[in-house]
């Protein structure tokens, strides 16, 4: 099979713990594209992180962020499907009522309700990374006073708990709303769109526009909300320190993210194949 393009997940998959891109996945990507082969960034990542590290890869197709709530190409939005202003605010309702920390993005800007806990304290600590990513920290201390004033385009929010029956139950609570879609990318997050949006729907999107079929498609991931890319694609990659509910959902597993597992797998299902 002669494959043409590459999906890849970022934290877990693409970036090791430091979050960085090493220099023996860097040089695989490369082999890839002077290949001819299409490598694309897909991520749950605000859309200012995906560009940064595109850009700071030296990529340049186009990105799928927010969960595939957004593609953008390397000047233009080519396609978004944000969030409903209903569906926002009875997401919100929910959340305040389960007392459930939330944050949520736009293209380039992290919204994040001001609060002592320590997943803001979290962000503080990066706060010179959200810089160098040119992603902006907006604080509000109730939502009436974000949505009612602002009212900011929400591509997609992530819900953090660490108590797993608490957050069990409030994923139960979404279910009730209509016009969204939920998915996780780590142990203790939820994570909202809207209704139809996922990774696997910003990939299809993609590659139609590219006149690629699925069975030329690679997605490589390592969570939850990469399975509806693997369902896309038409070799399905998953990493050894992904979560167990993905492992069922691809055809192979290779090295973990701190192993150069992505660019063992290219070298070893894809190129000069």
């Amino acid at each position: 099979m002669r494959y043409k393009l590459i999906a890849i997940d970022m934290d877990g998959t693409l970036l090791n713990s430091q979050n960085k891109v090493s220099e023996k996945n860097k040089e695989v990507l490369f082999k890839a594209i002077d290949e001819g082969i299409h490598v694309v960034l897909s991520t749950g990542r605000i859309l200012s992180s995906a560009l940064y590290y595109r850009e700071k890869i030296g990529l340049k197709n186009p990105v799928i962020a927010c969960n595939g709530a957004l593609i953008s190409s390397q000047k233009d939005i080519i396609y978004e499907n944000p969030m409903n202003i209903d569906s926002v605010n009875k997401v919100v309702e929910i959340a305040e009522e389960d007392n459930i920390y939330y944050h949520f993005y736009d293209t380039n800007t992290f919204y994040s309700k001001e609060t002592d806990n320590r997943y803001f304290k979290h962000y503080q600590f990066y706060e010179d990374s959200l810089k160098k990513q040119s992603i902006n920290l907006q604080l509000f201390k109730t939502p009436i006073g974000i949505f009612g004033e602002k009212k900011p385009t929400v591509y997609k929010f992530v819900f953090v708990e660490e108590n797993t029956d608490k957050l069990l139950k409030f994923r139960e609570k979404l279910s009730s709303i209509d016009g969204i879609n939920v998915s996780s990318s780590w142990h203790n997050n939820i994570e909202v769109m809207n209704e139809g949006v996922s990774k696997g729907t910003g990939l299809e999107h993609l590659i139609g526009k590219l006149n690629i079929d699925k069975s030329q498609v690679v997605a490589i991931g390592d969570n939850e909300n990469d399975i509806s890319m693997f369902k896309t694609a038409g070799l399905a990659i998953g990493m050894k320190n992904g979560a167990q509910n993905i492992k069922d959902c691809v055809h192979v597993v290779t090295d973990t993210n701190d192993q150069n597992g992505v660019g063992k797998a290219i070298e070893k299902y894809v190129l000069n194949k």
